[in-house]
């Protein structure tokens, strides 16, 4: 098969820049999923919902924050403020179905090449060859567990399907923002006790940046928990070690003290970026992320693009301030002109009006008064 863009990754970020190309009146593309469109969120905890709230505001040119594109809204479609993680995989999947998309699922990708200027990929079920690349595996499927000695006799928060069928009543978390605490209240809210350890105090964080701080639906529960008086606290304190011994597990911290539990550690140490999978093809920033030119492209491979949560340009992080849409049109827009494709420049416009196009980053300056 060969297509002038392959997008893979199936989730918000690769569903959202299909739509805009089949907007943009573009058919020669394919998204190639290793499951199922959302895959991600039906996998989520099943307590677990969107910390950004939704709202339908169209009317008033104000975007609902979850929506993927332009006159589309969770809330309006579920009636809910907070979706779980199935609701809003549903969404996913309504939106590929609507705007007819080309997704090839359970098509895993398992190399990918560059040769002359081309790139094939070879996946499960064949080989692909495209012009450009647009890279957009989120992060879910790669949890960050090799950052603890001792991390695989712990569980991560992604591992977990439902916080109700955890057995015991005391549980140890590692780990403190938005996860961390997040797994602290459902267990608190089904009765039992919790012990968090967290190297940043991040519940006490006056920074105005969303992602530097939890946000306020996350704030609000944490605050019930510890009325509880079930929820202990340790902050500035990273675990460096954890052992299994017959009956327990003893985490050595980083003050010299040790922290034994009977049931499993639960790690909310968050997750890798996707782009790993094929990270000969980037360049890498001193924090882990992959280096990226202005256009959200590799400065090391030119025409495979990055988009989803782990996109920076400059410092500024996108994946709270415009969660799931980010610079789908700026991306789109330099494909397109690269390839000398014929588009309908209103689209853009219209996109630009949303503020999803977000080529401008003075935006994006955080500042909060009061």
């Amino acid at each position: 098969m060969k297509k002038k863009m392959v997008i893979v990754g199936a989730g918000p970020a690769g569903i959202g820049f299909g739509i805009l190309l089949k907007k943009l009146g573009i058919h020669d593309f394919a998204i190639l999923e290793k499951d199922r469109v959302g895959a991600t969120f039906y996998k989520w905890p099943k307590e677990m919902k969107l910390i950004t709230p939704s709202f339908t505001g169209h009317g008033f040119g104000l975007l609902d924050l979850n929506a993927i594109t332009p006159d589309t809204s969770p809330a309006y479609t579920f009636k809910k403020e907070h979706l779980s993680g199935e609701e809003y995989g549903d969404y996913l999947d309504m939106l590929a179905e609507h705007f007819e998309l080309p997704v090839y699922e359970e098509t895993d990708v398992k190399k990918v090449e560059n040769i002359s200027g081309i790139f094939t990929i070879s996946t499960s079920q064949g080989t692909v060859e495209a012009s450009s690349v647009v890279w957009a595996t989120g992060e879910y499927h790669f949890p960050n567990k090799q950052s603890i000695e001792g991390a695989e006799h712990a569980i991560h928060n992604s591992e977990v399907s439902s916080w109700k069928e955890l057995s015991g009543e005391q549980f140890t978390i590692i780990g403190g923002y938005e996860s961390g605490i997040d797994a602290a209240t459902h267990l608190i809210d089904n009765g039992k006790r919790v012990t968090l350890f967290s190297k940043t105090m991040w519940w006490n964080s006056e920074d105005a940046d969303p992602s530097r701080s939890l946000s306020p639906f996350t704030l609000e529960r944490f605050e019930q928990a510890k009325k509880t008086k079930r929820l202990h606290l340790s902050g500035n304190c990273e675990v460096i070690k954890i052992v299994k011994e017959i009956d327990r597990y003893t985490l050595f911290l980083s003050n010299g003290t040790t922290h034994k539990t009977e049931t499993k550690p639960i790690l909310a140490t968050g997750f890798h970026s996707g782009a790993k999978q094929i990270e000969q093809y980037f360049d890498w920033r001193e924090d882990g992320l992959p280096a990226l030119n202005a256009y959200d492209e590799s400065i090391k491979q030119p025409n495979l693009f990055l988009i989803g949560p782990h996109v920076r340009q400059k410092e500024v992080i996108f994946c709270f301030i415009y969660k799931f849409r980010q610079r789908f049109a700026v991306v789109a827009k330099e494909i397109l002109d690269r390839l000398e494709m014929n588009y309908d420049e209103a689209v853009l416009e219209k996109y630009r009006q949303n503020n999803m196009y977000l080529d401008d980053l003075s935006c994006c300056e955080v500042k909060c008064e009061c």
